[in-house]
């Protein structure tokens, strides 16, 4: 069996995979972002014009379970970067203070969802989500986190059929909880077939170690199935969690969030900020880091999406970021998006509460773009 430090590395090896674009590891493509279907219908998917995003109690978003719903507010508190060198290079000496202070301010303003993962930070991630959420009634926040699916750790190769149930122990040890409120298939990459890992996320909430369970960068198809096989044991399937963002509407065009809202499945969306390059804070002279690889195109591409951003921004008084997430909302999704410091917590709150109008979704939609899949990660 492999220690403790050789599992750590097999999750690092993982971790730099996504980090280093694991999305653009099949095949070549262009650097230049694929433009939206000329034929596409752009309010196939939008919610009804009566529909404002917010916070509970006011608002809320129901993920199904078998014997408890969880329900939500309309932004989840991305954790990715929470401990993670890799690709976000956290400073915990410098950044954990005012990680607190944002997470203080995020529960008063009724964003008390976080989304966090055994591969971020090879665990730490999740240590870090228990202490923030130590002392806390455990109704007062709900918690998410992802099974580690890949096929070379010990777990997954020696007890396969137990593995999303053994691995989600080891998390609520990390978290220091009880139990999950909504726990998730990470990726398709597992070795165990769909209905092995079924048995097992079922059998997670039947010890009642997880309320609701989903998956994450699945297909349509292969949501389906899942669906199917989670329903032999009466467990819904919650959710499902890919990519989208003004930058990458393939979802829409692939049909997945018209499955999804059929079969009362809720879809969120990482990257939606397109890590970062939706929030304003780069520009042509100022590029991303290299390893924020989710939506990696120079921002030349990306900063006519942006002036219609700020345009946007200024009329509502609202941050640019703030734009984009609420331009996901109305399109009935849950943005999960990234948190390190209090003004990054108050500029994601701004997307609450308000609706973009209908020709402000129009001049989005003319900016923004269908962007780029492969098999090997991002299914859906």
């Amino acid at each position: 069996m492999r220690s403790k430090d050789q599992n750590s590395k097999m999750q690092h090896v993982l971790q730099a995979g996504l980090s280093a674009g694991m999305s653009a590891t099949s095949g070549f493509h262009s650097s230049k972002p694929n433009a939206m279907p000329k034929d596409h219908n752009n309010a196939q998917d939008l919610t009804p014009s009566s529909f404002v995003p917010d916070v509970l109690p006011r608002g809320h978003v129901t993920y199904r379970g078998k014997k408890h719903n969880v329900e939500a507010p309309w932004i989840s508190i991305g954790a990715w970067p929470w401990g993670d060198k890799a690709t976000w290079q956290w400073d915990d000496a410098r950044e954990r203070g005012p990680l607190r202070e944002a997470w203080q301010l995020l529960v008063q303003k009724g964003c008390n969802h976080i989304d966090t993962a055994q591969v971020y930070g090879s665990g730490e991630s999740e240590r870090i989500c228990g202490e923030l959420v130590a002392g806390m009634k455990r109704e007062h926040f709900i918690m998410q986190t992802k099974w580690w699916v890949f096929p070379g750790d010990a777990q997954n190769i020696i007890h396969p059929q137990d593995a999303p149930l053994a691995k989600l122990k080891g998390s609520l040890e990390r978290m220091k909880l009880d139990y999950t409120d909504i726990y998730m298939v990470h990726g398709h990459i597992h070795a165990q077939s769909i209905s092995m890992v079924a048995k097992s996320l079922a059998d997670c909430v039947d010890q009642g170690l997880t309320k609701t369970v989903a998956v994450a960068n699945y297909s349509a198809k292969d949501m389906l199935q899942m669906r199917d096989e989670l329903a032999k044991y009466d467990v819904p399937l919650a959710c499902n969690q890919c990519e989208y963002s003004l930058l990458r509407r393939g979802p829409e065009t692939e049909g997945l969030l018209k499955a999804c809202r059929e079969n009362d499945i809720v879809f969120q969306s990482y990257s939606s900020l397109a890590q970062g390059r939706l929030s304003g804070k780069y520009h042509s002279d100022n590029e991303p880091p290299k390893q924020h690889r989710f939506s990696s195109y120079p921002m030349k591409y990306i900063e006519p999406t942006l002036e219609v951003q700020k345009h946007i921004a200024q009329k509502h008084n609202v941050s640019v970021a703030a734009v984009a997430l609420n331009y996901n909302m109305v399109h009935g999704i849950v943005p999960v998006v990234g948190v390190r410091n209090p003004e990054q917590a108050q500029k994601n709150c701004e997307a609450l509460g308000w609706r973009l109008r209908d020709e402000e979704i129009a001049q989005l939609d003319a900016v923004s773009f269908e962007g780029k899949s492969t098999s090997l990660w991002q299914q859906g």
